[in-house]
């Protein structure tokens, strides 16, 4: 499989009782589809796999495997904190046509890289000889990290292992990782804000993404990562900078006061992590997206000020961004935009 492009990590649509929106995935993922993306990753942090239910998750993998068939490609998530469950979740996809697998690093359990490429990767590859496995390397949601040395031999040993999502931040890694698998390795970032960077940088050249924000704007992540593998820098970069303001939403962080029992006030900076944001773009847009589930739950008003504010700032500078949003979706995007009415549910009181 060619790994090089854009691919969206994918929400998953709720209903207002908590419940997985078919109806709603199945229209954003047409919605992907018609805008040109590369490939679909489900199931993963965007799509609040910790909270799915097995039979959800599987679900979900199926619908999108289904609709998205010679139309574009599709990482499947099937990484857990337990090996046995990965290997449940990989057996179902496979039998569902699936020809990749997005693997995370065990989470919260925190095995060692060593432990990682012994008994969780490794046992994969083996397994499951003829699927793609992209190791994703999120060290600040799962507290422990596949090493670029033992990632290199679980290459070498295992020609099913031809691409890791790079959600780490650290550049130097990236380097090294660069270094030691050779060019023929696929880097795909894992973070929107350093796509452009770790793309155009010769020591590092990441061939795509998997995008966070190219859930409201999937063509103009693609053409900004087309125009980059295409040499075309100066396209690459405008794109870069109109989708910009996007970037901040993925995790946002904002200060908000906060009464004490005792009637002290104090200010408290919360960080609102990923799919919040996202999501609570889509709900005020009028995408398919619902609530996250718990303990997920809203932003502060002054969190849901900064996400206004960087939609306007796109929405001012660079319509054409969200354009094909209001032309799919039916919606009057200014309007949605600009109103307090289509917000005023979205944060805490």
């Amino acid at each position: 499989m060619d790994f090089a492009g854009a691919w969206t990590a994918m929400v998953t649509p709720m209903t207002s009782d908590g419940g997985v929106d078919w109806q709603g995935l199945e229209k954003n993922i047409a919605f992907q589809i018609e805008q040109g993306i590369d490939g679909l990753v489900p199931t993963g942090t965007t799509g609040e796999s910790p909270t799915l239910t097995w039979e959800e998750h599987n679900s979900i993998i199926d619908v999108t495997l289904k609709q998205a068939e010679g139309r574009c490609k599709v990482i499947a998530g099937t990484g857990s904190n337990s090996t046995q469950e990965a290997v449940e979740s990989t057996e179902h996809a496979v039998e569902h046509g699936a020809k990749a697998a997005l693997l995370v690093d065990c989470y919260y359990n925190g095995p060692s890289s060593l432990e990682l490429r012994h008994e969780y990767y490794g046992v994969l590859a083996e397994l499951f000889p003829d699927v793609f496995f992209v190791p994703y390397v999120i060290p600040g949601r799962s507290g422990t990290a596949l090493s670029v040395e033992d990632l290199a031999i679980l290459a070498g040993e295992y020609p099913n292992i031809k691409a890791v999502k790079e959600a780490t931040g650290d550049v130097e890694r990236m380097v090294r990782t660069r270094t030691l698998l050779g060019a023929d390795f696929f880097i795909l970032s894992g973070d929107d804000d350093i796509t452009y960077r770790i793309m155009t940088d010769p020591s590092i050249q990441a061939q795509g993404v998997i995008s966070v924000v190219s859930n409201v704007a999937p063509k103009a992540v693609v053409d900004m990562v087309r125009s980059i593998l295409s040499g075309d820098l100066a396209t690459a970069t405008a794109i870069r900078n109109a989708l910009s303001p996007l970037f901040g939403i993925v995790t946002v962080k904002a200060e908000s006061e906060r009464r004490l029992p005792d009637g002290t006030s104090v200010m408290v900076q919360d960080r609102f992590r990923n799919p919040l944001g996202i999501k609570t773009v889509m709900a005020g847009l009028g995408m398919p997206a619902g609530p996250c589930r718990q303990p997920l739950g809203k932003m502060t008003q002054e969190g849901l000020q900064a996400v206004r504010n960087a939609l306007r700032s796109v929405w001012r500078q660079n319509p054409e961004i969200l354009l094909p949003i209001g032309k799919f979706y039916g919606v009057d995007l200014d309007s949605r935009i600009n109103e307090d009415s289509f917000w005023t549910e979205l944060a805490y009181p």
